[in-house]
């Protein structure tokens, strides 16, 4: 079982979560919706179910076609993806920082 990352160790493990954290966390490059989801541990069929919400609301966008696989990375034009990211970032930062400080305290 891989590492849970800090952001979804606070807000669980949905398969949308899950896949936000994985392009985040993956931002410089694109990725085929096959690797996303196995990347991601989602399954494929449950990745289909909310892919196209993700694409329409411009959350993810197409990058490029390689073979026969289009390619998607999150959409950095999009405010609303840009405000997750630093969102995501801060989550991660102030856990990390709050991890530090409690082990240090004594009762």
């Amino acid at each position: 079982m891989a590492i849970k990352t800090a952001f979804l160790q606070i807000f669980g493990e949905s398969p949308v979560l899950r896949v936000l954290d994985f392009l985040v966390v993956n931002e410089d490059f694109d990725y085929s919706m096959t690797d996303i989801a196995s990347l991601s541990g989602v399954g494929y069929s449950t990745l289909k179910l909310f892919w196209s919400r993700l694409e329409d609301t411009g959350i993810v966008k197409q990058t490029r076609i390689v073979g026969k696989a289009k390619m998607y990375r999150l959409n950095f034009d999009n405010p609303v993806v840009k405000k997750f990211r630093d969102f995501y970032w801060e989550t991660t930062k102030a856990a990390v920082h709050g991890k530090k400080e409690r082990k240090f305290v004594i009762n």
